[in-house]
This record gives structure tokens, sequence and C-alpha cells, in this order.
């Protein structure tokens, strides 16, 4: 069979943006609906007045999945964003402590022995150890682990010894250091996953070693540019990118995806749905009560969920003289993330994190000004702060945190323009279930087969992809998710017979089909 077959993406964030531009460069017919007015989803642009700010992710490691996604569509990565190293990697700041790490080993281990005598040699253990396990845990990131039977191949065999899925985060940096800062330095990456590190399973210590062994990276404009650049691709093979167009329902028949339908009320048919919206949001949203049997509102309700942030855009009148990112730790951090995850409370005594990218990217602001990003981990909406009435509040305690540090004393008088974002509005305008905005949490019970999977349970020529779905959350595990879902919706259609065109590379040449 040769008629071109029909994929229809709902939501234009990270994931679905990949999908689309996968299954657009391999001759499928591509439409992507998304909500919003513009792409990317919490990887979008945030835009006041001349100021320029990511919405959300701003550390972007590995880049050469980037590559291979756009190698794979006959596209270079290169020719959209122009990507350049940081260096250092972030600033810590502990107390009148203040911490520089960076991806240079030799410097690393000289700057550890500096702040933290003796623990020199944990790192050189932690970056030994930790790159063994990512080499076994790698392959699993790669394909889809939807039954039981999936965990007696070979790979997974190889990996289990060594994935300390039974440790925590905060258990296996204990291993290597003894000094509880250095411990925070190498755990607080938990809170990608919006996840406590005396609570992450152990496998994740593998973050802070990816930032370490492959380094951090800033596209000029913003992380948002990825986006931006997979939309213009999509489009460059006659997909539609439709803006401001939401989804409504998910429509089926006999027990598969047949098509959407839109908010405007227009039926739009397809033969493939994949679903790219918060997946929380998505199940009990795009489908009518009743429809859905594993994923009900009741189910839905009971699974773990990530914290939630606040979220400062700053335009300040002035130039900041601080690194790309840094984060400012509580004096009792792990008192602070215990009333994050586990009570439900804001911390009286919070970290920061603060995103200075005009450090090494003039176009975010006007000359001589600074576009100032500052993030405030605290629970999602099933804690008990009423944000009608905390956000004021919140404001002002990150201020005066902020009028701590040197570089930004008085900063509060030099703000000439902001914007503000909750848990409730991360739910209310965003569409984020419960404002968890790293969407479902990684415990043990929510990985590998036990997560929702990338071909959807519940409905046939129906895929995930996202933060929701397998691998999990973070922007390279997003990107893997619509690598395998793709993956996987191709290969049912070349077993029923249809013949997937050839515009891009055979699959020996590209990365897509390892």
């Amino acid at each position: 069979m040769t008629s071109r077959r029909k994929a229809i993406i709902v939501g234009a964030g990270p994931g679905g943006l990949a999908a689309g531009m996968l299954l657009a460069g391999r001759g499928y017919e591509v439409t992507v609906y998304e909500k919003q007015s513009y792409v990317g989803g919490r990887t979008s642009r945030v835009e006041l007045g001349e100021y320029r700010f990511d919405r959300g992710a701003t550390f972007l490691m590995m880049p050469e999945l980037l590559e291979e996604l756009f190698t794979s569509v006959n596209r270079s990565l290169h020719d959209y964003v122009d990507l350049i190293e940081l260096d250092p990697l972030y600033r810590l700041k502990f107390g009148d402590v203040s911490f520089e790490a960076t991806s240079n080993r030799e410097l690393m281990k000289e700057r550890i022995e500096q702040y933290f005598p003796g623990n020199g040699e944990g790192y050189e253990r932690f970056m030994k150890e930790e790159k063994v396990k990512f080499d076994r845990i790698s392959p699993l990131l790669k394909r889809p682990i939807a039954r039981l039977t999936d965990y007696i191949r070979s790979d997974v065999l190889k990996a289990l010894p060594k994935l300390n899925a039974m440790d925590t985060v905060y258990g296996r940096l204990s291993k290597y250091y003894t000094d509880e800062r250095l411990k925070y330095a190498f755990t607080f990456q938990a809170k990608y996953l919006g996840m406590s590190p005396w609570e992450c399973p152990g496998t994740f210590s593998i973050l802070s070693y990816l930032e370490h062994e492959y380094g951090l990276f800033h596209p000029i404009g913003g992380v948002n540019q990825i986006c931006t650049a997979m939309a213009e691709v999509i489009r460059e093979y006659g997909g539609k990118v439709e803006t401001s167009c939401g989804v409504k329902k998910v429509l089926h028949r006999n027990g598969k995806a047949i098509g959407v339908q839109l908010e405007n009320g227009e039926r739009m048919d397809a033969d493939h749905v994949v679903i790219n919206a918060d997946f929380a949001t998505a199940m009990t949203h795009l489908f009518e009560p009743g429809e859905l049997k594993k994923y009900t509102p009741e189910r839905i309700a009971r699974k773990k969920y990530s914290c939630s942030t606040v979220m400062l855009y700053l335009g300040i009148d002035r130039k900041v003289d601080m690194p790309h990112h840094t984060v400012l730790f509580s004096d009792d951090y792990k008192k602070n993330v215990n009333e994050i995850t586990k009570l439900g409370v804001l911390s009286d005594d919070p970290s920061i994190y603060v995103h200075n990218p005009g450090i090494n990217d003039s176009t975010l602001a006007p000359q001589g000004k600074t576009a100032l990003f500052v993030l405030m981990p605290v629970p999602n909406l099933t804690g008990e702060t009423d944000w009608s009435e905390a956000s004021g509040r919140v404001r002002e305690r990150m201020l005066e945190r902020l009028e701590q540090e040197s570089e930004l004393s008085g900063i509060s008088s030099r703000i000439e323009i902001e914007e503000m974002v909750t848990p409730q509005d991360w739910q209310d305008r965003f569409h984020v279930y419960q404002g968890a905005t790293f969407n479902l949490a990684h415990s043990l019970d929510q990985m590998m087969h036990l997560r929702p999977h990338n071909r959807f349970e519940e409905l046939g020529n129906c895929w995930l992809v996202g933060g929701g779905t397998h691998p999990g959350s973070g922007l390279p595990t997003i990107w893997e998710s619509a690598r395998i879902s793709v993956k996987q919706l191709m290969e049912q259609d070349q077993r029923a017979g249809y013949r997937i065109d050839s515009t891009v590379r055979t699959s020996e040449e590209v990365t897509l089909w390892r």
C-alpha cells in the first residue's frame, strides 16, 4: 500500500514537535494542534516587552541526541540553532561558600579539594562508576518497556546490577562524599524530576554524572529555540503546526483512534493520534467519562506527581554579573525539600534557582539590561497553599533572598517589567495537572513498564510522548520518548503493508532505528 499516512499530534511541546518532525521527515502527513498561541509548551518563550525568557527548561545537556534527531530527517541542528557550551556549569551557594562546578575533571577535583577537603577521590570514583551505570542503563531509555517479558532481555539483565533502584540518589552520593554540601551539589538534580533526593530512586544519580561528563549548553535565544527549529522542519516537510487551535477530544472507533475533535467543533481524521499534552490533563479532558478503563479520573488522582514551581520573569534595567546558572541552597536543605515533597507547605527558608543567560547571550534584553528568570520549587496543588493569598508573599520572599547576593543587591528597585507563574497558574493557564511542573513522579511504581506506555494501552493507533510516558521527564528523555513512539508507529504501519517514504536516510544510516 502506498497511500500517505496521516498523523495528528496533540500538543506542540518538545516531545510532540520531535515526533512530528520525525514523522514528517518520513513522508507522513503531519498536523500538530496546539492550544496556546505559541509552540514549545513548558519549553516555550516568554516575551515581556523587549525582554525574552525561557518559560521552563533552561538546562540543556547531551546535544548529541538533538543532532541525531535532526540528522535522521536530513537536517543539521546547527543550521537552526547556535549552541554554546557553558563553563562553569553552575554556581552553587551554601551559606557563605560559593562553589562553581565545571566539567573539566582535573579542575573540578581541585575545587572539591579546596572547598571540601578529602573528597576529591570520591569524585573520581563517582565519575568512573556512574559511567558504567549510564552505559548499562542507556539502552533501556531507547526502547519501549511495556511488558514484564521486556525485563528478561539481555540489556535489562546486564543493567539490573547497576540500577541502584532500591537505593536513593542521596544514598548513592553518600557513598562518594562525606561533606553534606557536596552531596547536595550532586543530588539537587533530582529536582529535574520534581522529587526529593532522599526519595528519588538511586538510578537517577546519573543526572549529575551526565552534566559533569557531557557539559551543559545554551542555544542563543534560549532553549525554546529548539522547539522553534523543530516546528520549522515540520513545515519544511509539508506538515502543519496549528497554534491557538486546541483539541477537545480524541475520536475512536472499535478500540482505535481515528482522529480528533477540535475545540472549534471540527472533526479531523487521522490514521494515528500522538498525544503530547500533559498526561493527566489529557486523560481527564480528552476523553469522555467512562471511555477509559485504566486511566479513570479516580485512578489519575491517586497517582504520584512531582513538585511544582513558582517562576519570576524579571526585566532588570541594569546588567547582572552572575554565572549563567546559580542555585542558592536553603540553610537546611533537607527540611526545605521535605516541606515541598512530603508536608506540602511553603518553606520559610527556600532554595532558589537563578537563570542569568544574558551573561552569555546578548539577544535576550536591551543593551545594558538583564532578563532574569528566578525559580523556587514549591508543593504542587495537593498541598495546603492558597495561591490567591500567598503569591504576593512568596514574591517578596524570593526577592528578599535575591537581595542577599552582592550581584543582586537593590534588584527590587530595578525591575522594569515582570511576570509571575504559580502552581495555580501552571494548572489554570498551562493545563498542567495539579500544577506538577515535572509531570508524573519517578517513583519505582511509576517507572519502566509501570509508567504509561508509549503505545497507549487504551486505544490502538494512539501513542504517548513527553514526560508522562517512558522513559520520563527531562528534555533528553522526552526526545527519546518521541523516538520510541515513532519507531513503534512506523513499524506497525510497515507490518500492515504501508510503504514508508524514504525521504530521509535509510535505517542503517541513522540512529533513529538503533
